[in-house]
């Protein structure tokens, strides 16, 4: 999969420094970096200091309560519900008369 990442040319340029030092790629680092931040089950010395100082920053995400998958039937009459309503289209051609 591919992401494109928006950040300040001050932020991509310090990333771009950190991996050179380490002798990554940015897409290695970047990876290292998210996988250590969101990844519990991480282990190794460089990346516990990395998920300490994400901690430290308070942008160390955490497992959180696992959710339950909301009940087939539910979905589908709320599916049938939304499919019932006045279009977009519709709005949009509406709206567009008042200007």
């Amino acid at each position: 999969m591919q992401v494109t990442w928006r950040a300040p040319d001050e932020l991509v340029e310090r990333v771009r420094q950190v991996a050179e030092q380490e002798g990554r790629s940015m897409n290695e680092y970047l990876t290292f970096v998210l996988d250590a931040a969101t990844n519990p089950e991480t282990a190794g010395d460089e990346r516990q200091r990395l998920r300490e100082r994400l901690a430290r920053a308070g942008l160390l995400a955490s497992p959180g309560t696992p959710r339950e998958r909301p009940d087939p039937e539910a979905v589908a009459r709320a599916g049938r519900a939304a499919a019932s309503g006045t279009p977009l289209s519709d709005l949009v051609s509406e709206g567009r008369g008042e200007y």
